[in-house]
């Protein structure tokens, strides 16, 4: 029997560059859940866009090779009739959208293949049900938050039934129940013979899942391998990988369910040392509604100066609109906002929001020209620190999702901002990205920036924040420390926080230690 995919040979050029995006694949797939993973840039995406042909029809370029899949030549076939087997998500699902109601939009596809009016509402509503985004179903696309846009995005190719389903970047905007709810819909799909390709940097949520690992790097795709094996080979493994390395673990843990602690007890408690932070408040909120439908209602919360303050919570919950209203993009409906006199940088969802120029050195010269500073040398080093020097000179809009990501954060945070707003900043990032914004942040802070960024991202929030605000109900706690809020049973606990009860450790340092100590405490 032929495979799913079959790609023999094959090398493919984007117009006007010098280097191959891909060259010399060679990949069979014949089904399951096959996780894509690499470094941003390396040429996922291309991949991903060979499968239903955008690669190279909609592109254009150069290409060579063969290129099958279920059963159709690529290279021959356009990509409308490629889609009829072929869903197909991008990484930018707000870009995706072409109805302005999130019922319409998920059936535009059945509309075009003239699904009859009574099958096309039964597959809807079962695809909504399944995505969890039933109440969603008479929003209109502006109104939604970007992960509630990414559930929409991947219903509108599920409704398809597609006999492959390519997903990139799926996860980037999701809470933990979007995540939960794709991932076993996934599972879902495999059993009845869909198979599922999905390229993802949160490999922690996917490795336990997928069939197996295909990587990608450099414009190479390695044969696809066991999810153990390729993960430990990643330079930017997730976060239970590292800990095995560690703890010289071996085949390392991809899912926390499956560890056995030393004494087989979880609940141990690690000491907390809260972070220095000024007591001098940058911002303040008080009594704040603002929002969709008030979608916050009677905020009052403070940032300090030097102060990193993570913002956790489902898709829609509000920390869109929090930013929003610190940044003074939309107003109080009532209440009083504060901000202390200074420059407020603020990176949206989107980045390709803020990149018009013709380079992102270009980008990032006119913020400080705005700033009136100088290109210096801690400049460079930022630039450095975010992984955007080796691209400085390049049109930010042939660039992958990821390295626009960087470009913007570079342009908006450079120039020792006085505030400074992320949204969803690790959306495309690599771990090497990821790191790198980490530290970015830190030296922010330590320069005297109070510093907010929104995430669903749980380890990066474990590795930058001071504090963590969660949001839920139109109201913004403050659920203190990582160690608190991060651990134990709490709603957003990382997958090794875990590990242990709340007050614990979160970070793959602290938990190895604790482990560490307690294996000697059990020996002696």
């Amino acid at each position: 029997m032929a495979p799913l995919v079959d790609i023999a040979g094959l090398r493919y050029q984007y117009p006007q560059q010098a280097q191959a995006a891909l060259d010399g694949v060679q990949l069979r797939l014949d089904g399951g859940l096959v996780a894509v993973a690499g470094p941003s840039g390396g040429g996922k995406s291309t991949l991903l866009r060979l499968l239903n042909g955008l690669v190279p029809h909609m592109h254009g370029g150069r290409i060579s090779g063969r290129a099958v899949v279920d059963g159709r030549d690529v290279l021959r076939t356009p990509p409308r009739r490629m889609a009829t087997s072929v869903g197909f998500v991008f990484q930018d699902a707000e870009r995706q959208a072409v109805h302005t109601t999130v019922e319409r939009d998920i059936a535009f596809g059945l509309e075009n293949l003239g699904v009859p009016a009574v099958e096309m509402h039964v597959r809807v509503d079962d695809i909504m049900d399944r995505l969890r985004i039933t109440p969603l179903r008479d929003r209109t696309m502006a109104t939604l938050s970007g992960g509630e846009r990414q559930r929409v995005a991947v219903a509108g190719a599920l409704v398809l039934r597609p006999r492959l389903l390519v997903l990139d970047e799926p996860l980037s905007q999701l809470d933990s129940g979007g995540v939960d709810a794709l991932l076993e819909l996934c599972g879902e799909l495999r059993s009845a013979g869909t198979a599922v390709v999905l390229s993802e940097h949160r490999l922690d949520a996917v490795l336990p899942s997928a069939d197996s690992l295909v990587m990608v790097g450099k414009g190479r795709v390695q044969r696809p391998c066991s999810p153990a094996l390729g993960a430990d080979s990643l330079d930017s493994a997730p976060q239970l990988v590292r800990l095995s390395r560690a703890m010289g673990w071996s085949p390392p843990l991809l899912d926390a369910v499956t560890m056995r602690l030393p004494d087989g007890d979880a609940a141990v408690e690690a000491p907390v040392i809260p972070a220095p932070v000024s007591s001098e408040v940058v911002w303040h909120l008080d009594d704040v509604s603002t929002g969709f439908q008030d979608l916050l209602g009677g905020v009052s919360v403070c940032g300090r100066k030097g102060e990193v303050i993570v913002v956790m919570g489902d898709n829609g919950a509000g920390k869109t609109t929090l930013l929003r209203v610190l940044a003074g993009l939309i107003p109080a409906r009532s209440g009083t906002v504060w901000r202390r006199q200074g420059r407020i940088a603020y990176l949206p969802q989107n980045p390709a929001a803020l990149l018009h120029r013709q380079t992102v050195a270009a980008e990032l010269d006119s913020t400080l020209r705005r700033g009136r500073h100088p290109a210096d040398g801690a400049h460079r080093a930022f630039m450095d620190l975010l992984g955007v020097t080796a691209i400085a000179g390049c049109d930010p809009r042939d660039l992958s999702s990821g390295q626009r990501q960087r470009a913007a954060i570079a342009a908006v945070l450079c120039g020792a901002p006085e505030i400074a707003l992320l949204d969803e900043p690790t959306r495309g990032m690599d771990g090497a990205a990821r790191d790198g914004l980490a530290a970015a942040v830190r030296n922010l802070a330590a320069a005297g920036a109070s510093v907010v960024v929104a995430t669903h991202d749980s380890d990066l929030a474990a590795s930058i924040a001071d504090r963590v605000f969660i949001i839920a109900d139109g109201q913004v706690r403050d659920a203190g420390s990582p160690a608190h809020a991060l651990s134990g049973r709490q709603r957003f606990a990382s997958q090794l926080g875990r590990l242990f009860a709340s007050p614990g450790p979160v970070t793959v340092e602290a938990v190895a230690a604790a482990l560490r100590a307690r294996a000697g405490t059990a020996c002696a």
